[in-house]
Formats: structure tokens, sequence, C-alpha cells
């Protein structure tokens, strides 16, 4: 029973901020000229169109993955306009940026959550730290309830910035570069990127970084939450 309510908890939080990441991949687009996502319905917090357009990624493998190996694993997607993105590398850029933004957003307002509980005392730093267990509750019942999902969604969002800002295609980290290029050489690099080959070389290079990298990642990022004290 506490593996199926984790499971639902888990899988909540993974649709609503994946939602959110797609929401915001999709508004960035529309708002700088490509409106491919927005007819497609995209540009929204409604996770119905975003399951839709990836069903195995929004819903079937992250709830297989949980249930069978205890780690939660699924994707989305916000369909843009390839014409558009490369003759507008750098707007390209700023709706590839747009997605972990949303994320890091979810992760500010998530720990500005967790400060009001333990203003209130309700909520406290726990003396061990791990994924599903951010902060604690001084109560049983609904507080209980509250840290835990304020617990997956910090977990959560820092799993999903982290993963999105590595530098390497297909991730959102390799298209925001072009920011910061010349126009010229933000077409020539995202011509470079997107050819398939390299995608796949990419995603697993992206894959290995990300498990050398996210646990100390996330200590920082939890010893910036609580920074009265040290975890380790």
């Amino acid at each position: 029973m506490e593996q199926l309510t984790d499971g639902l908890i888990w899988y909540l939080a993974f649709l609503f901020s994946t939602t959110f990441h797609e929401a915001a991949h999709s508004f960035a687009a529309m708002k700088m000229g490509d409106l491919t996502a927005l007819q497609s319905g995209q540009v929204t917090l409604n996770p119905i169109p975003h399951i839709r357009r990836e069903p195995f990624g929004m819903a079937i493998i992250p709830l297989i993955s949980f249930f069978s190996g205890g780690w939660l694993l699924g994707w989305g997607s916000a369909p843009y306009n390839a014409e558009w993105a490369y003759q507008y590398p750098k707007k390209a850029a700023a709706m590839a940026a747009a997605g972990p933004m949303a994320n890091f957003i979810l992760l500010l307002v998530t720990a500005a959550l967790i400060h009001t509980g333990m203003y209130f005392g309700v909520l406290y730093a726990p003396e061990r730290v791990m994924v599903g267990n951010i902060v604690a509750s001084s109560e049983l019942g609904l507080f209980w309830w509250v840290a835990k999902i304020l617990s997956i969604m910090f977990s959560l969002n820092t799993i999903l910035f982290i993963f999105n800002m590595i530098p390497f295609p297909p991730l959102d980290g390799s298209g925001i570069l072009p920011m910061y290029l010349s126009e010229e050489l933000g077409r020539k690099y995202m011509s470079f990127i997107h050819h398939g080959a390299f995608m796949l070389i990419g995603l697993f290079i992206s894959w290995k970084l990300f498990g050398m990298i996210y646990w100390k990642l996330q200590l920082v990022f939890i010893n910036t939450l609580y920074w009265e004290q040290t975890y380790r």
C-alpha cells in the first residue's frame, strides 16, 4: 500500500512538473513567433494534451518504471517549427531555456513553502535527508502528507533542472548555447547537434554524467535550502 501511495505522489508530481516544463517551452515559443505548440494545444497546464502527445513518456513508462524498479523515468516534448528555430537561433535558445527554468521556479516555490511550514512549526529539517525525505513534519496526518509531497517536488524538480541543463543533445542545455553565439554560428551549431547519431551519443553521455554529478549538486541545493546546517 505504501509503495502504491508513493508511486501515485511521485507520478502526480512528475505529471505536474513535466507539464509545467513543456508548457513553458511552448509559451516561450509562442511569445517569440512560433505558433506550432499553440496550434497543437501545448500552451496549457492541462496535462491531457501533453499526455496525448507523449503517452509513453508521460504515462506508461513512468508508472511501469516506478513499480518495477522503484525509480520513475519519463519524458515530455513540445512541438516547434524547425525552420523557425534555424532562422532565429537565439530565440530557439530562449525557448530551450524556458523548460529548465520552469522547473527551477517550481524548486523555488517548493523551498518557499518548506520555509513557510518551518516558520509555523509544522515542518522541520530532518537529521538525514533522502530523495523522498527532504523535509519532515512535527505532526501526523495532513502535515505528514504535506512534507512528503514537498520533499518529492523538491527532489523531482532538482532532478529535472540538473538533467535538462546538461549541455549535450537532445537535452535542453545543448540548445541554450546559441544564445551566446552569433546568428551564423548558432545556425551551424544547431545543424551539428541535431544529427541523429550525435543525439544518441549525447544522451548516453548525459545519462552517465548525470549519475556522477546529481547527488553532489542535490546536496548543494539542500544545503542552500537549510543554510544554517550542513548535510553530507
